[in-house]
């Protein structure tokens, strides 16, 4: 509970909440402004929209939050022990403030003949190939999450942020014909509660957290294994970095950095 007297923490949360709000207001809107959605330039428009969205807010928030602006590269982090429970679950609730209020800005806006919001739907596939689709999908961006900001690492070189983006950009070119590709479970979140429509909104939670718990187990302990600090890192997971710990919030260090080292 010591984070909670962090200045640090709640600036994190509020990075977190704002960099969501902007996000999905930003992609939302890109999604559905087009009356010409159905036509095949519109999936790439949207999938550019979205990693230059993550790109731009990850060089913005990055220093404050590690800009995860998303609930399953949180879990990933989670996993990976590089937060702890704690902050993942403010993040998490953080994220999906943040898409719901931009959902409900966004129905404001939206065209008079739009209805949709930008719901999530499976495009003639089964549940189980929608979980399967998001999974593959989720983890091809935690994994190059945890690749680019692994602090061992001297060879990353260009712009993390700009990796990122990519990697969501990939995700949504991917995933985006067959599912609406819900990578981001507060993305799908946020239309889904405003449009009060759930159907099947199942599916983009598991797929994408399921990716992102098994990318950080495959980083962390089959492809890039770190055991060396692993007690430290159970600490970090239970009581968070002791940089965080200064009442007065320290800004000299963030919490998950998103810049190569």
């Amino acid at each position: 509970m010591t984070e909670l007297k962090s200045k640090l923490f709640w600036r994190a949360v509020l990075a977190e909440l704002v960099g969501m709000t902007l996000f999905i207001f930003l992609s939302i809107t890109a999604a559905i402004g087009n009356k010409h959605n159905t036509h095949p330039d519109q999936e790439v428009k949207v999938s550019l929209t979205f990693g230059l969205a993550i790109a731009t807010l990850a060089q913005s928030l990055g220093h404050i939050s590690g800009a995860h602006l998303n609930p399953a590269v949180t879990v990933g982090m989670l996993v990976s022990c590089q937060i702890s429970i704690l902050r993942a679950a403010f993040y998490i609730l953080a994220q999906m403030l943040g898409a719901t209020m931009a959902s409900g800005m966004v129905y404001g806006i939206r065209p008079g003949n739009e209805t949709a919001l930008g719901v999530n739907a499976l495009n003639r596939i089964t549940t189980v190939q929608g979980v399967g689709v998001e999974m593959f999908a989720t983890f091809q961006l935690v994994l190059c999450v945890l690749a680019v900001t692994d602090k061992r690492r001297r060879d990353v070189g260009g712009s993390v942020p700009l990796a990122i983006g990519f990697s969501v950009a990939l995700g949504h070119l991917t995933a985006i014909s067959f599912t609406g590709c819900g990578i981001n479970p507060a993305r799908s979140f946020g239309p889904a509660l405003i449009s009060e429509d759930f159907t099947d909104h199942w599916v983009y939670w598991v797929g994408p957290m399921c990716g992102g718990v098994a990318a950080a187990l495959i980083y962390d302990f089959l492809l890039y294994p770190k055991m060396d600090d692993f007690p430290e890192r159970m600490r970090v997971l239970v009581s968070g970095p002791s940089t965080d710990y200064d009442v007065n919030g320290r800004d000299d260090t963030p919490a998950v950095e998103m810049s190569s080292k």
